[in-house]
């Protein structure tokens, strides 16, 4: 059995890293698109936004799976040689941080649950590589500063941190977008 290709594209906020993603996938028509979003609708503007994102890719051929959290209940709908593009992993940590919320436990402050969705999220991606094609994710810049004093925010930075290098050690490509000039740290070997 082939093994997907794994690209890892980062980059700050409007650098181009999501429409780069995407071009590396159309470039390469002979199988179905996928779009695995994990944005979620928490007012009006973002519905809004989601929907004429969602719109705009059903016009240039995309399938469209909307999944903020428990990525893994996107496998059973992916089917093999699937060109698969997951916006984003920050998003989707941010999510996952704050399941729970409502009920005044977020997995972020139940010990061990942030962990689990880590592992969780690595043997999912795993499992994808085994079904698609081509598997690209795109994850927003790492915040180089201060650690913060919100203890939320200092978790999410070194999380994010951590899953970065995670994926960049399991990618074949890894790329960082600057100033819309994508920037290659990584690229398989033939």
């Amino acid at each position: 059995m082939v093994q997907a290709t794994l690209t890892f594209v980062s980059g700050g906020a409007r650098s181009g890293k999501s429409a780069y993603a995407e071009r590396l996938l159309t470039s390469q028509t002979a199988s179905r698109l996928v779009y695995i979003a994990s944005g979620v609708a928490a007012d009006e503007e973002m519905k809004h936004r989601i929907q004429q994102h969602k719109e705009d890719r059903q016009q240039a051929n995309w399938h469209t799976i909307e999944q903020p959290k428990n990525l893994h209940e996107v496998l059973p709908l992916l089917k093999p040689g699937d060109l698969v593009l997951w916006d984003c992993l920050t998003t989707w940590l941010a999510n996952e941080m704050y399941e729970g919320y409502e009920e005044g436990a977020p997995c972020v402050q139940r010990p061990g649950c942030l962990e689990q969705k880590q592992e969780q999220l690595l043997q999912t991606l795993k499992q994808m590589k085994e079904i698609v094609s081509h598997l690209v994710i795109v994850s927003n810049e790492v915040l180089d500063e201060w650690p913060h004093y919100e203890k939320e925010t200092e978790i999410y930075r070194q999380t994010i941190g951590m899953l970065h290098q995670q994926l960049v050690e399991f990618a074949d490509h890894a790329v960082e977008m600057d100033h819309g000039m994508p920037i290659v740290w990584k690229r398989e070997r033939i």
